[in-house]
């Protein structure tokens, strides 16, 4: 077997020890050396000063949850090349498993070039990344409590929601953050409604208090108090993604050009990715590592489908969700979510919009170029004509017909 590297190291990462293997060839003799390092930064220290007194130049860990992350940090500014690989592309043999066996592994596939490594983003990217994820789940919490305010609401029988669609519309908050102060009296209540709710009245004194009781109002009050904060803490991150996305202010208007593609999308995008497509050969390498391609099953000569791939669940997340907004416009992804639908059902056609999303997104920021729609009649026009007669007379010769054509005058 061809080898690539001769200094390389293996780390088998856990959370509380680290486990090294060096394996160096010098004058065309094999040197190999295991220890064990504490994951403290005084362990990573050691580590480090080890690996260069066993003249390595490159090391290879495995993606073990977060643990690898300060291992990784500590040593990509001293080694030439520091990678981190997937660990179900990395699996040993079974059988005798053990830490410095899987070290050891890991310096041989490292040396002979048998992985290919993850992508891992550059400081400043990697710090977008933490923000954009963090926001993202205090978006997902502010969901769920909003969620428990319409459950408490059907609880306590005030069935708000059936005279407005919204459930934590302006009326809504307004009412409850009355009934949790102590009003009761329906009349005062219903007059709390704004904008075309005001029409509604009647129907809400009808739903208004219903068994509004004390221990409703203490769930509502801790409901209403932890919406409030989590506002505060989105709209200040907000403010802090966007200065810290200020060079890259071109990127972001290029991404929004394109349907479905909002700001808080955008960021995500180049937060995930870096905005570096040149990282990604080709538009298919990028949806790939997003997760939004269809993996491939192939033997014998025969291919079946495998399902999608896992790829980069927070940019996956977020382009099945702008792939949503995407289908219900009347542009090329409207059309491509409406061509797949017919064939597939709603979830694979939000997925094949994703993927073009996708593909889109890096071809806009490759070309440096706005998004151009192909139209909502692109696949129509690409359908032949003549196949389209015959496909129509066919239906129709099945019905029972005889069909005689004649052009058009």
């Amino acid at each position: 077997m061809q080898l690539y590297r001769e200094r390389v190291a293996g780390l088998d990462v856990h959370k509380k020890v680290i486990v090294a293997c060096a394996r160096v060839v010098l004058a065309g003799e094999l040197f190999v050396a295991s220890a064990r390092f504490k994951a403290t930064p005084a362990g990573l220290r050691a580590l480090a000063e080890w690996l260069h007194e066993n003249q390595v130049t490159s090391v290879l860990m495995e993606s073990t949850g977060v643990y690898w992350r300060p291992v990784f940090y500590a040593l990509e500014d001293d080694f030439d090349q520091v990678e981190v690989a997937n660990a179900h592309h990395v699996k040993n043999v079974p059988g005798r498993k053990r830490d410095s066996t899987d070290a050891q592994w890991l310096a041989e596939v490292a040396a002979h070039g048998m992985v290919r490594p993850s992508f891992v983003p550059p400081p400043r990217i990697r710090e977008l990344r933490e923000l954009t994820r963090y926001r993202k789940n205090q978006i997902e919490e502010r969901t769920r409590e909003k969620l428990r305010f319409e459950r408490l609401l059907q609880d306590a029988g005030v069935k708000l929601t059936s005279v407005g669609t919204k459930t934590f519309s302006k009326t809504n908050q307004a009412i409850v953050r009355a009934m949790v102060n102590g009003e009761r009296d329906p009349d005062t209540l219903a007059g709390l409604a704004c904008g075309t709710l005001r029409n509604k009245i009647p129907e809400l004194r009808e739903v208004l208090p219903a068994r509004f009781g004390d221990t409703h109002a203490v769930i509502f009050r801790e409901i209403l108090h932890h919406i409030d904060q989590l506002d505060r803490s989105i709209g200040h991150l907000d403010e802090i993604i966007a200065i810290r996305m200020a060079g890259f202010g071109e990127d972001i208007e290029l991404l929004c050009t394109i349907p479905g593609v909002a700001l808080r999308t955008a960021q995500v995008f180049i937060a995930e990715t870096g905005g570096d497509m040149s990282v990604f050969p080709t538009a298919g390498h990028l949806a790939a590592w997003a997760g939004v391609a269809p993996a491939s099953h192939e033997s014998a000569g025969r291919s079946r489908p495998a399902g999608s791939r896992h790829g980069n669940q927070q940019l996956k997340t977020t382009m099945m969700e702008a792939a949503q907004s995407a289908a219900r416009t009347k542009t090329y992804f409207g059309a491509k979510f409406h061509a797949v639908n017919k064939r597939r059902g709603a979830k694979r056609a939000v997925g094949a919009v994703a993927n073009k999303l996708v593909v889109t997104m890096w071809h806009v920021l490759t070309d440096r170029h706005e998004f151009i729609d192909l139209g909502a009649d692109w696949f129509k026009r690409q359908r032949d004509p003549e196949a389209d007669k015959a496909r129509l007379v066919a239906q129709l010769e099945r019905a029972g017909y005889k069909v005689t054509l004649e052009p058009a005058a």
